[in-house]
């Protein structure tokens, strides 16, 4: 890393410069470079893409604090708690920052520091510039926001009011409960169907948030994936400043309790939500695949092929173009430590509901017995080996395709041989893993939207 002076309130401008540098520049020899990965002795796992063309770096931490270990009664705590991390930290050996204070901190150091939950983990993430009169702050000061933060009461009884804001007016939107319902009929009583309420975020206190912070934010417990102009001992040097206020306490890295599976559906489950609407939103799913699935490459060629392609699916084709029944139509899988949902949504008039369900269904249902076309497969393999350089053309797409080697534990040659695992999968292979995930007779069905006096209610959920 080359040693300048830059003045603080330059910074900014010279880390946006940067960054767009950074996305302008096509980087596919990235695929062909090492990933280092080593274990500190803290337990921290470390991953690391040197990639010295601009002097910045992105950094990814990953504790297994998601919304999966959200206790039932307290859903959201895990998304609380990532966010009111940048609300302030506490003064230990510096002083206390509000988040006025703190929000004015990063921007002068022209860094950028913040946090979020998904389903499965709680993510931390660090941008900044590497010269040496940059970077040790920037790292200190995350370090501070990760492993000392204030939790204001005060500042969370506001956020509590804004977000309960937040969701009662999402709930007078038709995608939102259309989503709501949808979850909740596919994943039941499993974690991922949580539905964060205004009586949920009622029962979140300071307290949950300290106690979950103090549980699960442990150093053993990270996998940490670096981007950028450092080299493996600049890395090293970073990660061990960065988790310098989160103690290495023995007891917090005791084995966390299972997190159930999600239990398969067992008969088809048919949702009419009434709304006053010119637009119906429906969704069609049921639980699909866990993440370390070994047909993972095939499901996703072949969902490009049913609905992930966009314009070239085969669910637009019959949906869109033959039938002009929806501008838009798609699904997706969605997998992850759990068998995360399989998705077709579509928006219809009301009136065109029931053709467009039935026709969903129907190519849904073909495509799971009968599979892809050669022609449809070879269009798809062309589209995604071709896309693939754009998957990994900037800092924050490669962290994003490091992190997720981190976090699932796959080879660390997986960016190098991803094109080749697309190749390889056949007509044979897809048949046969659709076959094995998808049951089109045992689907949830929601449709929201409609005038109420042309509404059916809501039938009985899935029976798990």
């Amino acid at each position: 890393m080359k040693d300048m002076m830059i003045p603080l309130k330059k910074l900014g401008s010279y880390a946006i410069a940067y960054w767009v540098v950074a996305v302008v520049v096509t980087q596919t020899a990235y695929a062909a470079l090492p990933i280092q990965h080593w274990m500190q002795p803290s337990g921290v796992a470390v991953y690391l893409v040197e990639s010295p063309a601009i002097p910045m770096v992105d950094v990814q931490v990953d504790f297994d604090a998601g919304s999966r270990r959200d206790p039932a009664d307290k859903a959201g705590l895990a998304s609380v708690m990532a966010g009111m991390t940048a609300k302030g930290v506490k003064g230990v050996g510096a002083a206390a920052l509000d988040e006025n204070a703190l929000s004015e901190a990063w921007a002068d150091l022209g860094a950028s520091f913040g946090a979020s939950a998904s389903s499965d983990r709680m993510s931390f993430s660090l941008r900044s510039l590497t010269y040496l009169d940059l970077l040790p702050k920037a790292v200190a000061l995350a370090a501070r926001q990760m492993g000392e933060p204030a939790f204001p009461s005060d500042v969370w009884e506001r956020e509590r009011a804004r977000m309960s804001a937040s969701i009662r007016e999402a709930n007078t939107r038709p995608a939102t409960l259309a989503g709501k319902a949808f979850a909740a009929a596919v994943y039941g009583d499993h974690p991922y169907g949580y539905d964060t309420t205004e009586a949920t975020l009622a029962r979140i206190s300071v307290a949950d948030m300290q106690a979950l912070h103090a549980r699960l934010l442990a150093p053993c417990r990270a996998r940490v994936s670096v981007v950028g102009a450092v080299t493996r001992a600049q890395a090293d040097a970073l990660v061990t400043a960065l988790f310098a206020r989160l103690a290495a306490n023995v007891d917090t890295c005791a084995t966390l309790p299972a997190v159930p599976e999600v239990a398969a559906l067992t008969q088809a489950v048919d949702q009419r939500i009434a709304f006053d609407s010119a637009q119906a939103h429906v969704l069609i799913g049921q639980p699909g695949y866990r993440r370390s699935d070994p047909d993972f490459f095939a499901l996703t060629v072949g969902n490009y092929i049913l609905g992930g392609g966009g314009f070239v699916s085969r669910l637009t084709e019959e949906v869109r173009e033959k039938r002009g029944l929806s501008y838009s139509v798609y699904s997706y899988f969605a997998p992850g430590l759990h068998a995360g949902a399989f998705t077709l949504g579509l928006q219809t008039r009301p009136d065109q509901v029931e053709q467009a369900v039935k026709v969903s269904r129907d190519v849904l249902a073909s495509f799971v017995a009968q599979g892809p076309t050669a022609k449809e497969l070879k269009a798809a393999k062309d589209n995604l080996i071709g896309g693939f350089a754009l998957r990994i053309d900037s800092n924050r797409k490669l962290l994003d395709n490091v992190a997720n080697i981190a976090w699932n534990r796959l080879a660390l040659d997986y960016l190098d041989t991803w094109t080749q695992q697309v190749e390889r999968v056949s007509l044979t292979d897809i048949r046969a893993a659709f076959a094995r995930k998808l049951q089109p007779e045992k689907m949830v069905t929601v449709v929201v939207g409609g005038a109420p006096a042309a509404a059916t209610p809501a039938t009985a959920g899935a029976t798990k």
